[in-house]
């Protein structure tokens, strides 16, 4: 697969007939503050425009991608069961050509498979999500032993632009004491957080070690990616991953 402009092959030793990629901002006809390649029909854009994008989209992946209502939380759905766009952070398939998909802009992406190359999953992954437990969620729902799974880290909100309060670092430390490296101090109440080391903690504590990617910045990089902290109206971007279909 040779994907346009300057989206993202996965970087990773997933096994033959596993497919990723993610989108950036460009490479589509969205205009204004959603310029260019915006998928999010609820991101106040041009309905026409987002349809276009994701026309182009579809021309390179197996199948139409499979599209969840958003919401911040852990619930995982099975990709290939669900129809319209059912309300959910994370999707996971067994079955060939099913594009499991999540939207981002700023959230971490993780995508997900195992070494048999027999299920693979996308999750939503914002400080809300990781706390809530939508990686282990993910995990659950693909039932494989950990240790078999390879998991990939988009792009998102750097460690150095990521600013929350102290009650998001308290969340996170009381579910876990090693979860403090993952916040540098700023003023009173105010932390830096680093959501590529909260994952990887998270998907560590549950036995998942072959870990890829991370570090692309969204906040910092406005050329190629979209940023809702930065930009408030903004588009998002979409993490997809499936399993090839046969011949």
């Amino acid at each position: 697969m040779n994907p346009p402009h300057d989206w993202i092959v996965p970087d990773w030793p997933a096994p033959p007939g596993v497919g990723s990629l993610i989108t950036t901002r460009n490479g589509g006809v969205s205009v204004g503050a959603h310029r260019s390649f915006n998928l999010g029909l609820r991101a106040d854009d041009d309905p026409v425009a987002v349809a276009a994008n994701r026309a182009i989209l579809r021309a390179h992946l197996p199948q139409e991608p499979v599209w969840l209502k958003q919401v911040h939380g852990a619930r995982v759905v099975r990709a290939d069961q669900v129809t319209g766009e059912p309300e959910a952070d994370a999707a996971y398939t067994r079955q060939a050509a099913t594009v499991c998909t999540v939207m981002v802009a700023d959230c971490l992406p993780v995508l997900l498979c195992d070494t048999n190359a027999s299920v693979v999953g996308a999750a939503h992954a914002g400080w809300r999500g990781l706390s809530r437990g939508v990686l282990e969620n993910t995990i659950a729902a693909m039932n494989v032993p950990a240790h078999e799974l390879l998991a990939f880290l988009g792009p998102a909100i750097g460690p150095d632009a990521f600013e929350v309060g102290a009650d998001v670092r308290d969340a996170f430390i009381a579910a876990d004491a090693a979860a403090a490296a993952a916040f540098s101090p700023l003023s009173e109440r105010k932390w830096l957080a680093d959501l590529f080391l909260l994952a990887r903690q998270r998907l560590a504590r549950h036995g998942v070690n072959r870990i890829y990617g991370g570090g692309l910045c969204t906040f910092r990089d406005a050329v190629r990616f979209y940023s809702y902290r930065r930009d408030k109206t903004t588009g998002r971007m979409a993490a997809m991953i499936w399993l090839a279909p046969a011949g």
